[in-house]
């Protein structure tokens, strides 16, 4: 310890807590900085939801995430750091289904989270109805927002393209990604470009024509060499997390304890693990879910919001089969659910199809969600049971043998957190106090800005960088 002059403790070894000492402990490394870097886990991995299933018949099986959005910068920028850019595989592009009154419907083409940017696939859907369509023509008049506050996304797509076309195509797809209620998650802490392009041109369809959105190529020729909007490695996500824990330094990384509270004093803080153990130290990056801030700063009251951000339970069942025992997808990789209907699953993806080095040679692998807002309580079944309600759901619009030749059932409670209205807003008056109260202390992780992949990335490099620049004064 002799002549490290300022310590750092990151809290919470989920990819945000990782890629923060990551990013702290490289600068240190390479500018020989006098700062040292400390990362606690509570539990005996790292990685959080990052976790993958490889079995010895050769399936690739994600338990969390499945993929990491190509086109945001952080995580592919990180992958080729840690020596995971020779693994790097994109998905492969094929139809996308909507299950809406027990009928499968293929996306429209040209669609981006649902509205379009294409004119002729949207006007020949048979998912929506001539009325739906023509209410959804609207958007092309009506005027722009007036919205001096947070809105909610159901609240903004139902104005501009109407309730059928939020119905049956805007809510599964976003729903599917934020395992939350439209009607309740805010615009601004979600998809605030779709804000943005109102506001700029006056209609969401007129602004995702002329510029809100790049055109895909259009189907022909050119179809197969369209690359997927997603990425993964050939050894799955963990694999990744792994890579990268293998570059922290020795001795700086404490699994299997809980840090129970945290004290200020003197401009530095006390860390109290749930051993004994203490340690001083000058700065923290706070990589946790929102419900475990206020319990480990209990004195300070402006963190009371966060014990009222709602989160949702889901669970993910993967079903493997021969692929001769299923009925035809096609080019199909998956499809989402309108909650119209009665299902269990809110969505199910063909994985062998999507990401063929998940399934070996002539295997299928299923991979679907349960949990939504509301409908949490199947999250809480016994695996048989929720594996036969998934088959009972999957039957309905496939066919499919008896059981499976193996499932897997991975259950994540309160694991993805509601950015409901007013988040921003929120977050920002928190860390206001945060720079009075509690100087060099910053959180990062999916309950804040972005819990995609690339973005808890993104904001364990951010706090990184100002732990530094905190440093250096």
């Amino acid at each position: 310890m002799d002549g490290i002059k300022k310590r750092v403790a990151v809290i919470g070894g989920g990819i945000a807590g990782l890629t923060a000492a990551y990013y702290l402990q490289k600068e240190i490394r390479e500018k020989n900085l006098p700062f040292e870097c400390l990362l606690f886990e509570s539990s005996h991995r790292l990685g959080g939801k990052l976790q993958t299933l490889v079995t010895g018949d050769g399936f690739v099986i994600e338990k969390g995430p499945d993929s990491i959005l190509a086109r945001k910068p952080a995580a592919k920028k990180l992958a080729e750091e840690v020596g995971m850019g020779d693994r790097i595989v994109r998905n492969a592009t094929g139809r996308s289904y909507v299950l809406v009154d027990g009928r499968l419907y293929p996306v429209p083409e040209g669609t981006v989270m649902g509205v379009p940017t294409r004119l002729w696939p949207f006007l020949t859907t048979r998912l929506f109805s001539i009325t739906g369509k023509l209410r959804a023509s609207l958007d092309l008049v009506l005027p722009r927002s007036k919205m001096e506050k947070d809105q909610s996304l159901g609240a903004f797509f139902r104005r501009r393209l109407g309730d059928e076309v939020v119905d049956n195509l805007i809510e599964p797809l976003l729903s599917g990604i934020y395992a939350g209620d439209i009607d309740q998650l805010s615009l601004m802490a979600t998809f605030p470009h779709f804000y943005d392009v109102e506001q700029k041109y006056g209609s969401l369809i007129r602004g995702m024509f002329r510029g809100g959105a790049k055109r895909p190529k259009k189907p022909g020729k050119e179809e197969g060499q369209k690359e997927g909007q997603f990425f993964t490695f050939t050894t799955g996500l963990q694999s990744f997390t792994e890579a990268i824990e293998r570059r922290l330094m020795d001795g700086t990384v404490f699994k299997g304890v809980r840090v129970v509270k945290i004290a200020a004093g003197d401009g530095r803080y006390e860390v109290f693990l749930n051993d004994g153990e203490r340690f001083v130290v000058d700065s923290i990056v706070l990589a946790v879910p929102h419900s475990a801030v206020p319990m480990l700063l209990k004195e300070y009251d402006f963190f009371a919001p966060l014990q009222s951000v709602p989160s949702t339970s889901v669970a993910t069942i993967a079903l493997a089969f021969s692929e001769r025992d299923i009925g035809p997808v096609g080019t199909g990789t998956g499809f989402v659910i309108s909650r119209r209907n009665v299902q269990s699953i809110t969505a199910c993806t063909w994985a062998h199809k999507k990401w063929p080095h998940t399934a070996p040679k002539g295997k299928a692998l299923l991979r679907c969600y349960v949990g939504r807002p509301g409908d949490e309580e199947i999250v809480d079944l016994d695996d048989e049971t929720i594996v036969r309600l998934v088959l009972d759901d999957l039957r309905q619009v496939m066919d499919l043998p008896v059981k499976p030749e193996f499932s897997v059932v991975t259950r994540w409670k309160d694991a993805m957190p509601q950015y409901t209205v007013g988040h921003k807003e929120r977050l920002a008056k928190i860390e206001r106090e945060m720079e009075i109260h509690l100087p060099n202390v910053y959180l990062a992780g999916s309950s804040y800005r972005g819990l995609g992949i690339p973005d808890c990335i993104r904001q364990g490099e951010e706090a990184a960088e100002k732990v530094i620049r905190s440093f250096r004064g």
